[in-house]
């Protein structure tokens, strides 16, 4: 017994050390936000998706009273501290809409979504049914957040470009998911371990589409508007038009000449869908 409690403890700590650096992935993303002074061309849906997720896993954690539910509490609460500073900072260099986009979402999410899901299972008389009720819903809110990367995986297949999908998150992505697998498993706490199996699964998706394009080279076009130098794309979805061409297909710059010949070889490279 006392060797099983020590395996949730190991796989539990090691859980929070992936996760933790997971979180603070996004930083070189709002680095070059503050460096830039504005948020154009980044959507704060992730940032108000994962606060909702850790508020829901420490409301899970402190109605579990289980000996080992502090390491799920110590890096959700982590996890709210972040998040909040990721939305802080969209909010404060966004624009009015996108700031009026941020509000909704966390109405909807952190205010209305939480507070309903609280109120539904708090009162509850039996405290079996209310845990195994709001295990259910976290269950099925982690799986739709795992099942997130398929956009980006499409994203990545659609434009052979691995810029919207960072080799260091899908890295996380799976170790985190292995770890607290394993933490759901030795504590037989199906809630926690099945959304991790899906987790699993697609980190090591992105892994493999990451080998196959990364070394694809290609050429971005973004609209003006929207372009941030040098930014590092990080558990964010990217707003602005994408094209990715082979090498083959770009040619260098041409005379401006009304009476260039295409069938010469020439014609531009860039174009917006």
């Amino acid at each position: 017994m006392a060797l099983h409690l020590s395996w949730v403890f190991v796989f539990g700590f090691l859980g929070n050390v992936v996760s933790f650096m997971g979180s603070l992935s996004p930083l070189p993303t709002f680095y070059q936000i503050y460096k830039k002074k504005t948020s154009e061309g980044f959507q704060p849906l992730p940032y108000v998706v994962a606060l909702f997720s850790a508020m829901l896993w420490i409301y899970y954690a402190l109605l579990k009273k289980d000996a080992h539910a502090i390491l799920l509490i110590t890096i959700n609460t982590f996890c709210v501290f972040i998040q909040t500073f990721y939305i802080v900072t969209y909010f404060y260099y966004g624009p009015k809409k996108e700031k009026l986009v941020t509000v909704k979402l966390m109405l909807l999410f952190n205010v209305f979504g939480f507070g309903i899901i609280f109120f539904s299972t708090f009162f509850l008389g039996n405290p079996k049914i209310r845990i195994h009720i709001l295990g259910y819903i976290c269950m099925v809110f982690n799986v739709s957040v795992f099942a997130a990367p398929l956009a980006i995986m499409r994203k990545v297949i659609k434009t052979k470009s691995v810029e919207f999908m960072p080799f260091t998150l899908s890295l996380f992505l799976t170790l985190g998911a292995v770890m607290w697998f394993f933490y759901g498993l030795l504590l037989k706490d199906m809630n926690i371990a099945v959304p991790n199996v899906l987790g699993f699964i697609f980190g090591i998706l992105q892994m493999i589409l990451y080998a196959i394009y990364k070394n694809r080279p290609k050429k971005v076009v973004e609209d003006p508007k929207l372009q941030l130098s040098d930014q590092h794309t990080v558990d964010v979805v990217k707003l602005g038009t994408v094209v990715c061409l082979d090498v083959n297909e770009v040619t260098p710059p041409q005379p401006n000449n009304k009476n260039y010949n295409d069938n010469d070889g020439g014609g531009d490279a860039s174009q917006k869908v």
